[in-house]
């Protein structure tokens, strides 16, 4: 049994189960699913002050801290316990791609290249991670909402706000991947 659950999964079959977890959660207790809202219970928990976006009854919405706590148990569960031992594949045009911008290590999930401790505490860090980390805060918050809970949620409540920020999540990932990440990377190359 264990074999099975190392082994790469057909796409569609992580679709179905995040899925269900909409109905699930609208059925259990009417709850809507998104992972950034999130970050602002644990402020609403941990940061005690007069900010009016934190005054709220954060313990109404402890569940989702449990959610994430869970997603993160899980990943540390499948990257530790259960991770597929082959090779990771990636087209050969992508690995291409990625060598001409300065990307060469393959052999983990995520590449040294570009996560490794070094990194991570440099210029090139510092420009990917924490500018791009707050640009992600700060679009999410914008957006009223994260990818999950737009793109998961929302379009399966059929709401024109979530397909707005759905698609603009989409063009902004392609517009990164194309221009924004070859241009970073190219000036630390």
């Amino acid at each position: 049994m264990l074999e099975i659950i190392k082994q790469p999964w057909h796409w569609s079959i992580a679709g179905i189960f995040i899925g269900l977890t909409v109905p699930t959660l609208l059925i259990i207790g009417n709850k809507s699913f998104g992972i950034s809202s999130s970050l602002r219970h644990i402020c609403a928990a941990c940061v005690p002050s007069n900010i009016p976006f934190f005054k709220y009854n954060w313990k109404k919405e402890a569940w989702n801290l449990f959610f994430v706590v869970g997603v993160l148990l899980g990943g540390f569960i499948a990257t530790q316990l259960l991770s597929n031992p082959d090779q990771i594949l990636i087209s050969e045009k992508t690995i291409v791609d990625l060598k001409e911008l300065g990307v060469s290590d393959f052999t983990n999930l995520m590449p040294a290249d570009l996560f490794s401790l070094e990194n991570v505490f440099s210029l090139k860090g510092l420009l990917i991670f924490v500018f791009g980390g707050f640009m992600v805060g700060f679009g999410t918050r914008y957006a009223g909402g994260c990818t999950s809970g737009h793109a998961i949620m929302g379009l399966s409540n059929l709401q024109l706000p979530s397909l707005v920020a759905t698609v603009s999540f989409m063009v902004g990932g392609f517009i990164m991947t194309h221009f924004g990440l070859p241009f970073i990377l190219s000036i630390f190359n």
